[in-house]
């Protein structure tokens, strides 16, 4: 199991680094959360039945830790509580490789889109992530999200003409 593990990981942790990244836009709550997808992909590893690719089972768990994490969020912010802040990670997984955000700051254009993919919906943002960040099929997209391959690209289009629009108004300082 650990050499199975391994293997998972050194394939798909930067790609799940970067989409969790992408979500949350925090280098320490996305480190959290990868760590919190391992424990349950090895945890649940043994439930695995291949009917997808480890890959687009291991986005759909990422999914679904990112969507969990934001629901707390909105929680704990809408009751004002004291947020309980974990830092005993003995063995916390952590990533050297640049973040999306520094590499986008090499070109502008990515780094507008980077800025307006938070204008998008949540459905728009992570169809646009999976596809042209993490360049996921259309069918491999629509089995992470559990989706109809006709609500992924409809999805995507939406999110592609809202983009364009929201790209030009921004570059032509309607930003608001």
């Amino acid at each position: 199991m650990k050499a199975i593990f391994q293997d998972l990981y050194d394939r798909y942790h930067q790609d799940l680094y970067q989409f969790i990244y992408y979500m949350v836009k925090n280098r320490t709550t996305a480190e959290d959360l990868v760590q919190e997808v391992y424990i349950k992909v090895f945890k649940s590893y043994d439930t695995f039945k291949g009917e997808s690719s480890p890959k687009t089972w291991m986005f759909s768990i990422a999914r679904h830790v990112t969507i969990d994490f934001f629901r707390k969020e909105e929680r704990r912010q809408n009751r004002s509580a004291d947020y309980y802040e974990w830092h005993d990670h003995d063995e916390q997984l952590s990533d050297v490789q640049p973040l999306p955000d520094e590499i986008a700051e090499k070109n502008e254009e990515i780094q507008l889109l980077y800025r307006c993919l938070d204008d998008c919906t949540e459905d728009q943002r992570v169809v646009v992530i999976l596809r042209y960040i993490q360049e996921l099929s259309i069918q491999e997209t629509a089995e992470v999200l559990n989706w109809t391959v006709s609500k992924v690209k409809t999805t995507q289009h939406r999110a592609i003409k809202f983009l364009t629009k929201r790209m030009n108004e921004v570059e032509g300082g309607h930003s608001g």
